[in-house]
């Protein structure tokens, strides 16, 4: 029978103690806050009979450092593959929630699982899970991959976490039958305590960029948010001996309805505390429109600031990610095009040259 744990996350407090972990990192008290309406908290984790104690946030003191422009990928510390499918690590569930309205087109829950520091990943990385059962053929079940919503650090800061954002598969197929995505639902359904299966980490082209003064764009849409927050705890909710975070980071996330938008209190907070270095914009295509009356998709909401990217854009430390679904590209790409067209550059070719210089990195499903 699997341990009951049971845990809850809240967002770090700007309050300062004198409270230690070690010579490097010291603990802050918690606050708390909702995703939606469901009201989460840091406290301790009972398991086994035993209480430890979680922080809210994990703090070291450094100066600002200035990082000459080198490949992200050529770090010999990022990890890959470390598990396979054919010998997975096998976590626990310590917390799954929903975190979209009840009136939202679809659930999406927040889930934390356990890896003891097994894991070594990095922000921007994914895993994969290998749900329970077998196919129909009778075998086991393929792997889903997915981003990675926490920072390396993970939701309580000891390294030994890792979170998924993940949506509830659900559809009717042609033939009026009701359709339930395998892995989708297996994580959805999960209850703390349950084991789980992982594989990876994986992936290298949605790593952070070294340099701190950067400006990083994020366009993301649903839970193709997930290695943004990832981004954004290590960038405003942590502090480390090697790495401050001094340039912009702008945010921009698509969804259907305001009972749809992820992590939203998150991102206020953060704007609050970092106004100079962070910016986010939410596009709501069911509720919002343009001056035109057109819906808000994440494209219409960026074309409102076309001037100001493209300017961003021409400049060398100006990082784009995008994570989400498929077409949001194409749309981008309408933008871009005609704003490029005026210096006398071909967007596609110019599309072409940040990529290579690692400045547009694209996961779309």
């Amino acid at each position: 029978m699997a341990t009951a744990v049971t845990a809850a996350v809240s967002l770090p407090s700007s309050s300062k103690s004198s409270a230690s972990l070690s010579a490097k990192t010291s603990i802050l008290s918690s606050e708390r806050i909702s995703f939606n309406k469901v009201p989460l908290y840091y406290r301790n984790v009972s398991t086994g009979g035993k209480f430890v104690t979680i922080r809210a946030q994990v703090t070291t003191e450094a100066p600002a450092t200035v990082v000459k422009k080198e490949s992200k990928k050529d770090d010999e510390g990022v990890v890959v593959n470390k598990y396979k499918p054919k010998d997975p690590y096998i976590g626990r569930c310590l917390l799954n929630t929903k975190i979209t309205g009840d009136d939202a087109p679809g659930e999406t829950w927040h889930m934390v699982f356990t890896t003891e520091g097994e894991i070594p990943y990095r922000e921007g990385q994914s895993i994969g899970v290998i749900p329970d059962g077998v196919d129909k053929n009778g075998k086991p079940h393929k792997l889903r991959l997915y981003s990675i919503a926490s920072s390396a650090l993970g939701d309580f800061g000891d390294s030994k976490t890792v979170s998924l954002c993940v949506k509830r598969l659900v559809y009717t197929n042609d033939q009026g039958e009701i359709v339930k995505g395998v892995c989708s639902n297996f994580l959805c359904d999960l209850k703390p305590g349950s084991e789980v299966k992982i594989t990876g980490p994986v992936g290298k082209e949605m790593l952070m960029p070294k340099d701190q003064n950067a400006t990083i764009i994020m366009l993301g849409t649903g839970t193709g948010i997930a290695p943004f927050r990832s981004f954004l705890w290590k960038m405003f909710f942590e502090k480390h001996a090697d790495y401050k975070f001094n340039g912009l980071a702008w945010l921009f996330l698509g969804v259907p309805t305001s009972s749809s938008l992820l992590y939203k209190e998150e991102f206020e907070l953060m704007k609050e505390r970092h106004p100079e270095n962070f910016r986010v914009d939410f596009a709501v295509s069911r509720e919002q429109t343009n001056e035109k009356g057109e819906k808000m998709y994440i494209q219409t909401r960026m074309a409102q600031y076309a001037e100001e990217l493209w300017e961003l854009l021409k400049k060398d430390n100006t990082y784009v990610y995008m994570c989400g679904l498929k077409g949001m590209e194409k749309g981008i790409d309408d933008i871009m095009v005609s704003l490029a067209a005026k210096d006398g550059i071909d967007w596609i070719e110019y599309k072409r040259q940040l990529k290579k210089a690692e400045q547009w990195n694209v996961e779309v499903y």
